[in-house]
């Protein structure tokens, strides 16, 4: 998926920008995928805002993600998820990382596909374990082994993953690498 990287076309964030539109670009894929971190550093790249949906979920509720999750249950986070995410993509085009499932649902990924360029940011099992183990506030991997859950996320969403318009590896390499990798990759994209 990689162009020439010394192809000023390829990372010219104005050209970039003019290709995606009034298109937001969407971030997906697991958990420790780099989704948040790495779409700071892009939306930087273009003058693009950045939101993180589980942020916007969290603020519109009043309570954390696994607040929610406990008190009322993925079915619901799933359902107030997908409204998060139709106004957020209804407004001015940014750079928008979801939380991993997001994309699972059939309504949600209708309407990313539909509405902004979408990117799978794909790791490896082993690299995803690494990162998520840095931080310990994901619910599903709550009382459970990292790898274990990792490795059966991967197996049903990873297809899923794959519908995406473009798929970007994000490598145990810096995160620069990966945001120039999406750069290049949104310039060759013809939609």
């Amino acid at each position: 998926m990689s162009r020439n990287p010394k192809s000023p076309a390829a990372v010219n964030p104005s050209a970039i920008l003019a290709s995606i539109g009034d298109r937001s670009i969407v971030l997906v894929g697991l958990m420790g995928s780099g989704k948040s971190t790495v779409g700071r550093r892009l939306a930087a790249r273009l003058g693009m805002r950045f939101a993180d949906a589980d942020d916007e979920i969290e603020q519109a509720a009043g309570m954390t993600i696994a607040d929610i999750f406990a008190r009322f249950g993925e079915a619901h986070f799933r359902d107030g998820e997908r409204r998060v995410i139709a106004r957020m993509l209804g407004g001015p085009p940014h750079v928008l990382a979801t939380g991993g499932g997001a994309f699972i649902n059939d309504e949600t990924r209708e309407l990313i596909l539909k509405d902004s360029v979408c990117i799978w940011l794909d790791a490896d099992v082993a690299t995803l374990v690494e990162r998520v183990g840095r931080r310990g506030h994901r619910p599903l991997l709550k009382d459970r082994d990292a790898g274990e859950v990792l490795r059966e996320l991967a197996a049903v969403r990873n297809p899923i993953y794959a519908e995406a318009h473009l798929r970007v590896s994000s490598a145990s390499t810096p995160h620069d690498q990966t945001v120039r990798a999406i750069l290049e990759a949104v310039a060759a994209w013809k939609d």
